[in-house]
């Protein structure tokens, strides 16, 4: 499946979605918010198509951004049609309550025309309400026959383009539901949790539950669901997709939690890499240890690391010792020092 310039499913790596939240309407503030998904590693960004004057503002969005749009349509099978004729490259919809059978022909008509593939949607908050007396509730099989309705919907009118996500803010069920409908098709799946939470507590059952689905081989796209700045969702996927070895974007860091042993300002040295490493593309490690029981292993394994001492710090580059650093006052600086010359050195070995 294509998205825009970008593949989906089969070979490809899997990609991370996110949502703007600003007014769709607010052409500037919109693309501005693309802009900032893009640079953090977003590559695709679905929108909300409320009305026929955020439908309008596709025009002047699609033509200030480059990245693959994703309109997000309930309700009017219109916005569906305008959206694409503004230049969007996929829809998400609910065929359950885009309209009549004959809005849903329209809209499908529509995506064939413009090649525009059409992402199925299930949430447990929408679940049709025959499925959830029949089943006692959004279960995950009413998650399921729901999506498998839908896909019917489409089939039946000669679309295969299709893309499906199922959606529950109870981890346990959005797991069981992807479970269920990834032995029944071969489509591929969008998959999230949905009304994650704020920050900490999103992040942490985004990655419980998209964790579990992808080391099972479920999942080409994905969205880490957070109540805030959408940008902050895209580092929490990466750093998903890196736990499980399936995607690496930027430095991976690694600092010991602390102990008694700690004599130097690990968390001081910690936070200050961190910082220094906010939107750095390239990929290595750095390691960020703090006491002579695991830290020269650690910082030995990485392409560049620290580990503290009493009073006094050492400096490795790939395996080897550069040198000690003694005072507190002088670690930071003297490691950020070294870490600045690795990081103009593999900026300029990646233009060679």
């Amino acid at each position: 499946m294509q998205v825009g310039s970008v593949g989906i499913g089969g070979d490809n790596p899997v990609r991370v979605q996110s949502m703007t939240n600003t007014d769709t309407r607010d052409v500037d503030a919109t693309l501005g918010q693309i802009a900032a998904l893009a640079e953090a590693g977003c590559e695709i960004v679905r929108l909300a198509v409320l009305d026929e004057a955020a439908a309008k503002a596709l025009v002047a969005i699609r033509a200030g951004t480059t990245v693959p749009l994703i309109a997000d349509i309930h309700f009017d099978h219109r916005l569906a049609v305008a959206a694409l004729e503004a230049g969007v490259d996929a829809l998400r919809i609910n065929p359950g309550n885009i309209g009549s059978e004959a809005a849903v022909d329209v809209v499908v008509d529509a995506a064939k025309a413009h090649g525009a593939p059409i992402r199925i949607g299930v949430n447990s908050g929408s679940v049709a309400k025959e499925l959830l007396k029949k089943y006692g509730g959004p279960t995950p099989e009413a998650m399921v026959e729901s999506a498998l309705e839908h896909i019917a919907f489409l089939e039946a009118r000669d679309f295969y383009d299709i893309k499906v996500s199922l959606k529950s803010s109870s981890v346990l069920r959005t797991i069981a539901a992807y479970r269920l409908l990834g032995a029944r098709v071969d489509y591929p799946l969008h998959i999230g949790v949905t009304e994650a939470g704020t920050p900490m507590r999103g992040a942490v059952k985004s990655a419980v539950g998209l964790g579990i689905l992808l080391a099972e081989g479920l999942g080409d796209t994905l969205r880490v669901s957070l109540t805030g700045d959408p940008v902050t969702e895209i580092g929490v996927a990466y750093e998903i997709l890196r736990s499980l070895e399936l995607r690496a974007r930027g430095p991976e860091i690694i600092s010991c939690p602390t102990c008694g042993r700690t004599e130097i300002d690990l968390v001081g040295l910690a936070e200050a890499v961190e910082e220094r490493l906010r939107g750095v593309p390239e990929i290595f490690t750095v390691a960020v240890m703090g006491c002579v029981v695991n830290g020269p292993g650690e910082a030995r394994e990485a392409d560049i690391g620290i580990a503290g001492g009493r009073d006094c710090g050492i400096i490795f580059r790939k395996g080897e010792v550069l040198g000690k650093v003694r005072g507190a006052d002088n670690l930071i600086p003297a490691f950020m020092d070294e870490l600045e010359r690795f990081i103009t050195e593999k900026k300029e070995s990646a233009c060679d």
